[in-house]
């Protein structure tokens, strides 16, 4: 049975980076907050094409590889493809490159008119849908098949799935940091983990990993 994944990275202060600009296209705090995600073996190896072993295991990469495991279609907002840094570029393919770590059908949700589909190397296309994120969500299960679909960023993406209850499994990385500024995920989501099953896991990193099952 498919299910509604989302991976979501916040600070112990519960905030996600604000303000993305085209150098920093998830704000200027991601790297701070995804460090030790990028560090491990499996981010390195699926993004970066590395083969040669590199980078931390542990708790971390173990999360890492559940990450990539049986995604069948992804969704995810305007901004985290790039269209809003880039909305008068008709070229623009998003920040991955040729070949996509997706490997699969991906739908961007954006209020603009939609642009045609993309198809990318290794199974990625884009396709851009303006209706409501309960249509978009429908056509990404039917277009998992016995997959999951995982819902990406941005900010408020997430919100939007959040508050409209869609999500089955959410893994939330906490990284042991304080920003201070950004953006808060979870004003208005009071008692958000009545409905779940919420275990925790504490990596070696310090990171800890929070996961709520419907």
């Amino acid at each position: 049975m498919t299910r509604v994944r989302m991976n979501l990275f916040t600070s112990l202060d519960g905030y996600t980076p604000a303000n993305p600009t085209p150098h920093d296209p998830m704000g200027g705090d991601w790297g701070r907050l995804t460090e030790t995600y990028g560090a491990t073996r499996t981010f390195r190896e699926k993004v970066f094409g590395e083969t040669s072993g590199a980078g931390t295991t542990g708790v971390d990469d173990r999360y890492a590889v559940a990450f990539f495991e049986g995604v069948g279609s992804e969704i995810m907002g305007a901004g985290m493809f790039g269209l809003h840094a880039f909305p008068e570029d008709p070229d623009w393919k998003g920040w991955w490159g040729d070949m996509p770590s997706f490997g699969t059908p991906v739908y961007v949700l954006t209020h603009t008119a939609p642009r045609p589909s993309i198809p990318m190397e290794a199974g990625t296309t884009f396709h851009f849908r303006s209706t409501v994120i309960e249509d978009v969500l429908a056509e990404a299960v039917e277009a998992a098949g016995d997959l999951d679909v995982r819902v990406g960023g941005g900010y408020s993406t997430a919100r939007d799935f959040l508050r409209a209850g869609l999500v089955d499994d959410l893994h939330l990385t906490v990284a042991p940091i304080f920003l201070g500024r950004g953006n808060r995920l979870w004003d208005d989501l009071r008692a958000f983990e009545l409905t779940y099953q919420v275990t925790t896991e504490v990596a070696e990193s310090g990171t800890i990993h929070l996961t709520l099952t419907r």
